[in-house]
């Protein structure tokens, strides 16, 4: 037995000083490609400290390793002439999903999906995908020093014929493949793969298998979710089934039917967050509308939008159907033509007429489609509207206000019931706006706040402050015309403004008795860890009655759980919502979000750390965790099951929701 393990040593010794001999051969011979390598490896190290932070991470570096070495590979499967060339395309390659995954994240915070790439090319109007302009920063150009360098770098380098034949050079690196394979999987810990197959945390995926595997994974994933409802269907089905079978029931309490039979308009606010609710800037509101409405009204506080990739449709299709985004891709371009049981279509059943206004493209999003599907009856999308006034990316929302309350007057006449959305554009990053429009930016004066002038987030201060006011002509117009009196206005944040965290922390920071910032050396600095920066994404979720219901609800609460708890209170129900009716579950409700994490009123817990930070002195134990931790992979699974399967084509199949073509 010794003697075999000394021969199985002395050969394994043998063959790796062998292939060591040939490698160093192959370099001499072809040093170009590993440049080439060497420079693939420093793009995926910048790209993660520019985005992650992990740079120093030996996990995800030997990944970009072993795919590097992949690619190279195919260099030598070229003709002499043509193998530089496949160099300098494969540098370029990495150059754009460099630069396309750290401009993504810049607003995202996430990783750029082949989804998305395609989205770009059949929305090339108004939007998300016109955000990614405003968000160029010079110093991520640093990626195209790669190709540059290689060919320069190929000038100065002397050619010389190879030594070895292509077949011996393929076996000499697929050697080293496997060892630096073997090497990559040892550092890897068993929920690595999990978490790498599901894909729902993009952060957590390239933090520790580097962008160039990420990405190879999420084509893979991207094709695969094309071809997944040919296999496996009667299985999601059946888990599916076991979890609604096992979900709690809700049952009524004292919020059930409060707004029965009432109209419904709801303002969908973009880029909305809880932030500006009571907040002054030298003794300026910056929302005094909102503030108001939200004292007066039913004020969740503690509210979340749940969005992935999709961020406003994102928001539109949960707020509407109490599910969770698609895993890969959209809902609104990827699942438009299957079935859904939505707010929308429960109201049709109770006689309500529905609508959408937003003063965009219709297609943008694939609105005009997946609407139909939502179960809205009529789009007043950007056709509809005169365009006489514009900021930023399209119609005002002073404009669009005026030109919808002329619509919702004549569809008051015509319907009996019926339920509006209204989905607000001026208030879009980059923040764009004409002081023509507003003074509140003369508020950022020499007296305090001066530090907010010309930021990001001084903007976003200014544009929510007009984005405000319109939503006061809103109210103040549907009142003039008598359309409150049987009406609810629902508000809700779509996201949060995408500002980055140092502003955040400056604002916070700042002592406005003092006119100063503190740093983190002062007493009474206040720390902006990962954590804060989290739960400062809140949006703003009101429902507000003229001389209504006035409440404030402090539980942590999700855009899942509109459809159960709104619906309480105007009559209807879902029996396939993944969130709760708020008011039945104050103590022990669960935000759950695309990417893992999850927040309930005593933790928020981060999946890609698989760490959390207690809310409360309560102490936590880890069964707490465990069973908040397996209830949000449960819903993220059946969710993403039931859109990508079509769940309900089947329960609906025999009922079919007629609506009338958009006109």
């Amino acid at each position: 037995m010794k003697k075999k393990i000394k021969n199985l040593f002395k050969n394994t010794k043998k063959t790796f000083l062998d292939n060591f001999t040939k490698i160093k051969t192959i370099y001499k011979e072809n040093k170009i490609v590993f440049y080439y390598i060497l420079g693939s490896l420093i793009n995926g190290i910048l790209l993660r400290a520019f985005t992650v932070g992990n740079f120093y991470s030996i996990t995800p570096f030997l990944a970009d390793l072993f795919i590097s070495i992949i690619f190279a590979s195919f260099y030598f499967s070229f003709k002499e002439n043509k193998r530089f060339t496949y160099l300098i395309i494969v540098s370029i390659l990495s150059v754009i999903i460099c630069l396309a995954n750290i401009v993504y994240y810049s607003y995202y915070n996430s990783f750029i999906s082949i989804t998305f790439i395609s989205f770009i090319i059949t929305n090339h109007e108004t939007g998300d995908a016109n955000v990614l302009g405003n968000l160029l920063n010079i110093k991520y150009f640093v990626f195209l020093w790669f190709p540059i360098f290689l060919y320069f770098i190929n000038k100065k380098i002397v050619k010389q014929k190879s030594s070895y034949m292509k077949k011996t050079i393929y076996k000499t690196i697929y050697y080293y493949v496997l060892i630096l394979f073997i090497l990559f999987i040892s550092t890897l810990k068993g929920v690595d793969y999990s978490r790498f197959y599901t894909q729902w945390n993009r952060e957590y995926s390239v933090t520790r298998f580097g962008v160039y595997l990420y990405q190879v994974n999420d084509i893979v994933k991207s094709i695969e979710s094309k071809t997944i409802t040919l296999f496996g269907t009667d299985k999601a089905y059946r888990k599916i089934n076991e979890y609604y079978d096992n979900k709690q029931k809700e049952h009524s309490n004292e919020m059930s039917n409060i707004f029965k039979d009432k109209n419904i308009i709801a303002i969908h606010a973009e880029s909305m967050q809880n932030v500006v609710i009571n907040r002054k800037i030298n003794g300026t509101l910056i929302a005094p509308n909102l503030s108001k409405l939200a004292k007066q009204g039913i004020y969740f506080n503690n509210f979340y939008s749940q969005v992935s990739f999709g961020t406003s449709s994102d928001t539109e299709f949960t707020y509407a159907t109490s599910l969770l985004p698609v895993k890969i891709g959209t809902v609104f371009n990827n699942y438009y033509n299957s079935s859904y049981v939505t707010t929308y279509s429960l109201l049709k059943d109770k006689g309500y007429y529905t609508f959408c206004m937003h003063a965009n493209n219709g297609d943008f999003w694939n609105r005009n489609l997946m609407y139909k599907s939502l179960g809205y009856d009529k789009f007043y999308e950007k056709s509809s509207y005169d365009i006489d006034e514009t900021i930023g990316f399209g119609l005002s929302d002073k404009s669009f206000v005026l030109q919808s309350v002329d619509y919702i007057e004549q569809i008051a006449k015509e319907h009996e019931k019926f339920y509006g959305t209204l989905i607000t554009l001026s208030n879009h990053t980059p923040f764009s706006y004409d002081e023509h429009f507003t003074e509140f930016n003369d508020l950022f004066g020499d007296e305090g706040y001066k530090f907010l002038k010309d930021t990001k987030l001084g903007d976003y201060f200014v544009s929510v402050n007009y984005a405000d006011e319109q939503i006061g002509l809103l109210i103040e117009e549907l009142d003039k015309r008598n359309l409150l009196d049987n009406t609810i206005v629902v508000i809700y944040g779509d996201h949060d403004a995408r500002i980055s965290s140092s502003l955040w922390e400056e604002y916070f920071n700042y002592d406005e008795e003092h006119d100063i910032i503190r740093t983190i050396d002062d007493k009474d600095y206040i720390s902006y860890d990962y954590y804060e920066n989290e739960l400062n994404r809140s949006v703003p979720f009101i429902i507000w009655s003229k001389g209504g219901v006035s409440q404030t609800i402090t539980t942590a609460m999700g855009m899942y759980d509109v459809l159960p708890t709104l619906g309480n209170m105007i009559g209807i129900s879902s029996d396939y919502s993944l969130g709760s009716d708020i008011f039945n579950h104050l103590e022990d409700n669960i935000v759950v979000f695309p990417n893992g994490n999850f927040l309930t009123n005593y933790v928020y817990y981060n999946d890609s750390k698989n760490e959390y930070k207690p809310l409360t002195d309560i102490p936590l134990n880890e069964t707490y965790i465990e069973k908040n931790k397996s209830l949000a992979d449960e819903k993220l699974d059946v969710s993403n099951n039931i859109i990508i399967y079509n769940y309900f084509n089947k329960i609906l199949s025999n009922k079919k929701y007629e609506v009338e073509k958009w006109k």
